[in-house]
């Protein structure tokens, strides 16, 4: 499976490349979360959400072409899904938006995925 774990990275990445959209304004995060954007600070803090999702991205991207950098692309991606995971875990009293919904039935699909690169990575790495 030597192809394994960079394959792993670059699905994750493109996971975390999705809300770069996001950047572009209240109309698109909208699209993205299925919540109206109306406070201008809010909306600030989602834009630079969706640029940090963007740097991550780039990152798990650039460490899928490096081996080296295998272990720390796979712990990032981990510590973002399973950190938003989560947050959503203790927010279940509360309804979600279906795309919402939706985010944290592709993060559990990005947690399996990453979980299975990380063993990958432990086993070659022993």
């Amino acid at each position: 499976m030597r192809y394994g774990v960079p394959v792993i990275l670059v699905l994750v990445a493109v996971v975390h490349a999705l809300p770069l959209v996001g950047v572009l304004g209240a109309g698109k995060l909208a699209q993205l979360y299925g919540t109206p954007v109306q406070d201008a600070g809010v909306e600030l803090l989602l834009r630079h959400r969706a640029v940090l999702f963007g740097l991550l991205a780039a990152f798990m991207g650039y460490a899928a072409l490096r081996p080296d950098l295998h272990r720390l692309g796979l712990v990032a991606g981990l510590v973002s899904v399973v950190s938003f995971l989560l947050l959503s875990w203790l927010q279940r009293g509360s309804a979600l938006s279906a795309p919402l919904v939706t985010v944290v039935r592709v993060d559990g699909v990005a947690l399996a995925l990453l979980v299975v690169g990380l063993a990958l990575h432990l086993r070659r790495s022993h």
